[in-house]
């Protein structure tokens, strides 16, 4: 794993007080790991305003989550899209300054999105999970919460917010954190898009097994440039396994186009998901319609 979960803090002790030491090793090395370290100072905040205990008594009065895994597999659209409600990002800063995210999802659901990933990292994408609540309370589509996932607390967090599905990112995760949140979204009966960006992480996810959704970031997490033929280098270097394990491949990022989801699919790829390409249009439904095709 090559982010670091948390800095180091070398400290020195004289007599009785403690000194953090400033190195060069205590500064984030990219922008993946500035947000990682963030999420946890975040995620330990949120723990102090409201217990766990609190989420569960939230998540027993829901109703069962949705089918998302499901919705994609039997949708009447090829590729299947998901569409994504995001007003910035840390490469792009704002990107929707008119953002109504119920209005944005009730034209993602007229225009036929099959489902709808909702962003709720609020330092470095302006998103929350009011937002996530918000829209669940207005569309049908299945939804994915979509956030630098580290502790289980998180994912009951999207639960209570009404997510059917969450996003675990291979990079920011081990072999044994990704089994254990797997399991503890099974658990809440939701499914999981896991996140590969190389070859490394696909093999890795591959090895674990038991995860029939996997999608192919184009993004690179360090540079944040994109690329849509890293859907290509990914799916043909482990074609064999993806179709032995009967695995519905996502291409994510860099799509604009029809073209480029006819390109993304022959690739391999039967779902897509599509964010900012349809936020910075004015129109978002006929955007997404004229990218469906």
């Amino acid at each position: 794993m090559e982010i670091r979960r948390r800095p180091p803090n070398p400290k020195v002790q004289v007599e009785n007080l403690e000194y953090a030491i400033p190195h060069k090793d205590s500064e984030p090395r990219n922008i993946l790991e500035k947000i990682v370290w963030e999420k946890e100072r975040e995620v330990t905040l949120a723990r102090e305003r409201v217990p766990l205990s609190k989420l569960i008594g939230k998540i027993e009065q829901l109703k069962q989550p949705k089918d998302f895994l499901g919705a994609l597999k039997n949708s009447v659209y090829s590729p299947s899209v998901i569409a994504e409600i995001k007003k910035a990002s840390p490469s792009r800063g704002v990107i929707r300054e008119d953002f109504d995210p119920i209005q944005i999802a009730l034209a993602y659901e007229k225009g036929g999105a099959t489902c709808v990933s909702v962003l709720t990292d609020k330092t470095f994408f302006q998103g929350s999970f009011d937002v996530l609540n918000d829209v669940r309370q207005r569309i049908e589509l299945p939804l994915l919460c979509k956030d630098f996932i580290l502790h289980p607390y998180q994912i009951y967090q999207a639960r209570a917010a009404g997510a059917d599905a969450i996003l675990l990112i291979a990079a920011i995760l081990s072999d044994q954190d990704l089994t254990y949140l797997k399991k503890i979204a099974s658990n809440l009966s939701l499914s999981v898009l896991v996140e590969v960006h190389n070859v490394e992480e696909m093999q890795r996810i591959l090895s674990i097994g038991g995860f029939p959704l996997i999608g192919i970031n184009n993004r690179d997490l360090k540079t944040f440039e994109t690329d849509i033929a890293t859907t290509e280098k990914l799916s043909k270097a482990c074609a064999s396994t993806l179709k032995e394990q009967n695995v519905l491949l996502v291409s994510e990022s860099g799509l604009f186009t029809r073209q480029d989801l006819d390109k993304v699919s022959s690739f391999g790829a039967q779902v897509v998901l599509i964010g900012e390409s349809l936020m910075r249009q004015n129109d978002v439904l006929k955007a997404l319609k004229t990218i469906m095709g």
